[in-house]
């Protein structure tokens, strides 16, 4: 039987939250409690233990024999009088923490953290035999009608309880000792034995990178998940030793080049360049941080759809089905991937598990500073000597230790990982190229990221990706390393000017998915900050491409995107004319003002719809006064827009109104809106 529930997900290891039985409780309902307890634990004698084994045995026959004990007295139907529920009760309490103890041991992942505690465990099992002694000392066996041969175990297991020593096991000390040496030397700068910590991994039977990777996994966990910062140098310095582990011991990827790898990079992808309205509770429109899903298969924030039901309302919100349940069913891969594209921008997650990514720019101990910096300079060395596949993984542990590390980043840019990556981009091998793409990505999110990858002319292998990359998704993630290399003030200028890369960008936007042409949008956004690469930008024909989006997509995220780039376009006088040439650009414009949910996306329409008026004259403004969904909406910007788009409202609403009374007059004569009357345009 594996114990492996969803509820254990984000509950620290070695963290007890037992609670005592109801004090008005009746003992048949304490026994039935009890019963179905002991036998949750009994199930743990088919689980393997990897350390632990003779106190996790001992445990288990003593709780087994108490299980034969309670048994017999619901099998019997016994007298039980009320005296006997303080001793019941202690004794739930302490088979709670038992249950609990014996997950941890079994717990996929925690082995090597486990070895570690392994002093600590022992004396846990030591505590809770001898609490679960106590609370039989207090059990009126003379008033329990059971038969004298179980009356006996009873009192012997009492007995044995109390002189119970549960010592450490002297494998899991000798294991224990080599770990700590280890540890020690990592700390003091000296790289280990690899024979030592090879040893050490036997003995805990973590024979694959995959097994490996489980461990790193759950002690990043247990320092993202309300860590005691008192853990955190040890949790640190054994993710130093597994992630050394992970790149230098075991070659071989035994996940790679089948569709979890796929998976893998897809699920990077869609974290890269994620649609956050997919993010948010359709009730609150904020960031989900519990995500739970009701029966019609829709998810909000826990909080949110619990106030709603609590008010009565027994239908889904987004879809006005009935309700058949309240049952709330945490939606625990959504949270991950909001967690994660928490972490990869920089984001502050504010629920109870989240973890800000600026807590990595310096390591957790300095045994995990020097195991990077080890793991660091052999990634090197892979790359620039390495047989194709050696490069390969080594381009993917850089992506990997990169994912939401700045430390890590640090150290793989300063050795001089950035080169050799690029040159990867010339392979012809769709994984390798993936992994160096992806790579390169999390590298460029550093603050070193961008100046290392221009200095030595590495825009142009990312623009072949750009344009050649072998999938579709390599394209789409040049395109977001370009962004990140734009957003660097002192670049924009050289990127722009490169002949191909502007196109290459609109391409995408008219050819990539809706991850891939946000990738693409926000590039040129941060190109069109230099103002020299605003001729380029309309000569690429992004204006026409970013119009077909606005008509055809459902991404609110993407949308607004694309306004924010039609907005800086549209201050110009030959940007105006390019956005007003697109087809049904005016009308989709003024729709989108009503329709788009954030406060951004309407900001950017008036600023266009302003920019139209001020730029290309009566023409457009005798078009938007005709329009009478339009005052409205400019009125509501006043009042509930951001005071940007409050600005602008209110001077749209000025030329209109000055229009309408020109016209009235009969005094209209040319444009409308001289240029000299053109406010600053704030974005």
């Amino acid at each position: 039987m594996t114990h492996t529930s969803s509820d254990q997900s984000y509950r620290r290891i070695l963290s007890y939250t037992a609670v005592h039985p109801c004090e008005h409780i009746s003992p048949a309902t304490l026994l039935a409690s009890l019963i179905t307890l002991s036998q949750n634990i009994c199930d743990f004698q088919h689980n393997f233990f990897q350390t632990q084994k003779r106190n996790a045995r001992e445990t288990l026959r003593q709780v087994n024999i108490l299980f034969i004990f309670l048994h017999e007295i619901q099998n019997h139907r016994l007298f039980l009088p009320d005296s006997i529920i303080l001793s019941f009760s202690e004794l739930h309490f302490t088979f709670q923490k038992i249950h609990f103890l014996m997950q941890d041991c079994t717990r996929d992942g925690a082995r090597l953290l486990l070895l570690a505690k392994s002093n600590h465990i022992a004396s846990q099992f030591r505590s809770l035999i001898r609490a679960s002694s106590t609370a039989l000392d207090v059990l009126p066996l003379n008033r329990i009608q059971v038969c004298d041969e179980v009356k006996e175990l009873v009192e012997l297991v009492a007995k044995q309880a109390r002189k119970a020593k549960m010592e450490l096991d002297p494998n899991d000390e000798r294991e224990s000792k080599k770990l700590d040496s280890v540890l020690r030397q990592f700390e003091k700068g000296i790289e280990p034995d690899v024979k030592t910590m090879q040893g050490i991994l036997k003995y805990l039977e973590i024979k694959t990178w995959s097994d490996c990777n489980k461990e790193i996994k759950l002690l990043e966990d247990e320092i993202e998940f309300d860590c005691d910062e008192r853990e955190v140098p040890l949790l640190s310095s054994l993710m130093g030793f597994m992630n050394y582990s992970r790149v230098v011991i075991f070659e071989k990827l035994d996940f790679f080049n089948t569709d979890q790898s796929s998976s893998r990079c897809s699920t990077e992808m869609m974290i890269t360049c994620i649609n956050l309205q997919d993010f948010r509770c359709p009730i609150s429109l904020e960031l989900m941080m519990d995500p739970v899903t009701v029966s019609t298969g829709q998810t909000y924030d826990r909080a949110s759809i619990k106030k709603w039901l609590k008010a009565g309302n027994m239908i889904c919100p987004k879809t006005g089905e009935k309700l058949t349940n309240t049952e709330l069913v945490p939606n625990t891969s959504l949270k991950r991937l909001i967690q994660q594209f928490c972490i990869d921008n920089g984001a502050s997650f504010s629920g109870n598990h989240g973890r800000d990514i600026s807590r990595t720019i310096m390591p957790g101990s300095s045994a995990a500073a020097h195991a990077t910096q080890f793991l660091s300079w052999f990634l090197t060395h892979r790359l620039v000597f390495g047989t194709e596949e050696q490069r390969n993984k080594a381009a993917y542990e850089i992506r990997v230790l990169a994912r939401s590390n700045i430390f890590n980043r640090a150290c793989l840019i300063e050795v001089g990982t950035i080169p050799p990556l690029l040159d990867l981009l010339g392979s012809n091998c769709k994984s390798t190229q993936e992994n160096a793409i992806s790579a390169l990505l999390k590298l460029s999110k550093h603050a070193m990221g961008p100046g290392n990858i221009m200095e030595i002319g590495g825009l142009v292998p990312i623009l072949m990706a750009l344009k050649k990359g072998v999938t579709l998704e390599i394209r789409q993630i040049a395109a977001a390393i370009i962004f990140y290399l734009s957003s660097v003030k002192e670049y924009r200028k050289e990127i722009g000017e490169n002949q191909e890369v502007i196109p290459g960008l609109v391409e995408l936007v008219k050819e990539g998915t809706s991850y891939g042409k946000k990738n693409a949008v926000v590039a040129i956004f941060g190109l069109l900050l230099h103002p020299g690469n605003h001729v380029r930008v309309i000569q690429s024909g992004s204006v026409p491409a970013l119009v077909t989006i606005l008509a055809s997509s459902d991404k609110h995220e993407l949308i607004t995107e694309c306004l924010a780039v039609l907005a800086v376009l549209a201050e110009k006088v030959d940007g105006a004319n390019a956005i007003l040439k697109a087809t049904n650009s005016l009308q989709l414009i003024t729709g989108l003002l009503q329709s788009v949910t954030s406060n951004a996306g309407k900001e950017h329409c008036a600023s266009i719809l302003l920019s139209l008026c001020v730029n290309v004259g009566a023409d457009v403004v005798s078009v938007l006064s005709k329009d009478t969904t339009l005052m409205p909406l400019l009125y509501s910007l006043l009042t509930d827009g951001t005071s940007h788009a409050s600005k602008k409202a209110r001077f749209l609403i000025k030329v209109l109104h000055d229009f309408n009374e020109t016209r009235a007059s009969g005094a209209l004569k040319g444009s409308s809106v001289p240029q000299e009357r053109a406010p600053q345009i704030l974005l």
